[in-house]
């Protein structure tokens, strides 16, 4: 794969806030084309305003919809034509729910689903030719602990965060050989506003900062560890505050996990 130090083309989704939008501004500063994407054009163009006046230049700002999946191919084809190559995909676009099992409609299920997981799974497959082509690309999956385990109040969102490391894993080993490297990204408790704009059982947004949420790292901080994860090619990275045990507990102490899980306070 060719060295990231130099200009990669590193293609964002989910740039217009939180993770992403830090993860646009860090990776700007290392001499990178910037492919901006989220659903709102104003907002990734304020992002882009965001950015030193140096670094505008290379910040380009692509609308899409993860929840459009059929359109995501022709995106995919003008990215190319313009660019040539894609270096990097970071899949950050998603939403998130907080609500009961028994209080949460089946459409927010399916909602969450077809965004977190449909949504990027398709852009995936829409670029995943151009990096056989190549011989070589990465791609950043913004997952998170919940992909790893599960809490309470996040049942849709768990099933699609699980979901993606089902399909990712099996593409690293179907694609390894191609040059292709998978990421997992998983954080924490960080602080954006994926609490406020999460859906509760209605579908209608909580509207309102989760206090574990509001102490959490700051999406600066997720960026630039994910961004060093990337350059390592780690295939997995933790990123948060004491939280990440979680991970280990799951993996080596199940049962003491889902003990601790029905206890903490997760909001």
């Amino acid at each position: 794969m060719p060295d990231l130090a130099g200009r990669p083309v590193v293609w964002i989704t989910g740039a217009s806030s939180g993770i992403g939008k830090a993860t646009a501004l860090a990776w700007a500063g290392r001499n990178a084309d910037i492919i901006l994407s989220s659903r709102r054009r104003d907002a990734l163009e304020a992002v882009v305003q965001e950015a030193p006046a140096s670094n505008r230049s290379r910040m380009h700002v692509i609308p899409l919809d993860l929840a459009e999946p059929e359109l995501l191919a022709g995106i995919v084809q003008s990215v190319v034509e313009k660019f040539g190559q894609i270096h990097v995909v970071v899949h950050c676009g998603g939403i998130s729910q907080r609500s009961l099992v028994m209080e949460t409609d089946l459409a927010v299920d399916r909602r969450v689903m077809e965004i977190d997981y449909f949504g990027t799974v398709a852009l995936t497959k829409a670029v995943l030719p151009q990096f056989v082509a190549q011989q070589f690309g990465h791609f950043a999956v913004v997952t998170s602990l919940m992909g790893l385990f599960s809490s309470p109040f996040r049942s849709g969102y768990c099933g699609a965060k699980h979901a993606l490391h089902g399909f990712f894993e099996s593409l690293r080993a179907e694609h390894h050989d191609d040059g292709i490297r998978v990421t997992m990204v998983c954080p924490g408790f960080i602080r954006t506003d994926i609490s406020r704009n999460a859906m509760v059982g209605d579908g209608s947004p909580q509207g309102t900062m989760d206090e574990k949420t509001g102490q959490g790292l700051s999406p600066e901080v997720c960026a630039t560890r994910m961004i060093r994860a990337i350059d390592r090619k780690r295939p997995l990275v933790l990123i948060g505050k004491s939280e990440i045990l979680g991970a280990y507990l799951a993996r080596f102490f199940p049962n003491l996990l889902r003990r601790i899980v029905r206890k903490a306070a997760v909001r």
